[in-house]
């Protein structure tokens, strides 16, 4: 059986938007092509997972706003399960993302969407689940995760620091870091470790992937490649980690054929062309 992962946290909808050069204060610019679809750490991350061929359930809040039916058919089409446990009336975040036609690279304004007001959360269905994500978004959500799935890895994406963190880093068997959250002083991988993290791991986009075990260090250097669009590019590389660690592979192994996954996905250009060649 294909292995199955929980992925715990933000979905959005995500306008992104083809653009020569980002505009400057009072200048209008014309997009060349504009995508609306499903976004999130751990919705991209759960995508990415199913398209390897994993079952991929999100937990997560989505509600029944226009938006939360356009993201919740970009699931459904990717193969991934939604556990939607939104509150009456939640308004779903809607976030801008400017894509440069000429680098690949992004800006994102994101959505200042409702923070869902949750009550008392039943723990998460772990029924088939060999790998659990948590984002740190919908905090009651991420920490009742961590607890819950006691026998199976859990992965932290530590993007940017959330509060939250305090509660699950000491839950965490991996912890992948973004570069920025690593310069923010959010991230010590020799503290990371001893509260219990198998692996730590700091991105830095096309630069070489730091990691570290408790017995090793070193770094993964991706694929050099025309990036022509790099929105989820991080997500993808959970994901993808989330689906070869959950297939038997060594940490370290893991991460390398993310690293590759990553690279893949910013070759192409649009929200999900990149999941056919992940498969």
């Amino acid at each position: 059986m294909s292995p199955g992962g929980l992925f715990v946290g933000l979905a959005t909808l995500d306008v992104v938007q083809l653009v020569d050069a980002r505009p400057a204060v009072n200048e209008k610019t014309v997009a060349s092509r504009t995508w609306l679809a499903a976004g999130g750490p751990a919705a991209v991350a759960a995508i990415a997972f199913a398209a390897l061929g994993g079952r991929a359930r999100l937990w997560t809040a989505l509600g029944a706003s226009p938006a939360a039916r356009l993201v919740a058919d970009d699931l459904a089409s990717a193969g991934v399960e939604v556990v939607d446990v939104a509150p009456p009336g939640f308004a779903l975040a809607a976030s801008t993302v400017l894509l440069d036609a000429g680098s690949g690279e992004r800006a994102v304004v994101s959505g200042s969407g409702q923070a869902p007001v949750f009550g008392k959360i039943a723990g998460p269905d772990l029924s088939g689940v060999d790998v659990v994500l948590v984002d740190g978004h919908h905090a009651a959500l991420a920490r009742s995760a961590v607890l819950a799935a006691s026998d199976v890895p859990r992965v932290v994406d530590a993007g940017s620091h959330k509060p939250v963190f305090d509660d699950v880093l000491p839950f965490a068997t991996d912890v992948i870091c973004s570069a920025d959250y690593a310069r923010s002083g959010g991230v010590r991988p020799a503290d990371l470790l001893s509260l219990g993290a198998e692996l730590v791991a700091v991105s830095h986009g096309g630069d070489p992937l730091e990691w570290w075990t408790r017995d090793a260090s070193g770094t993964l250097t991706p694929d050099v490649v025309e990036a022509v669009d790099t929105v989820g590019a991080g997500d993808v590389l959970h994901g993808a980690y989330c689906f070869w660690l959950a297939s038997g592979l060594g940490r370290v192994e893991a991460l390398e054929a993310a690293v590759a996954a990553a690279s893949e996905r910013v070759r192409h250009l649009g929200p999900f062309d990149w999941r056919a060649a992940l498969g």
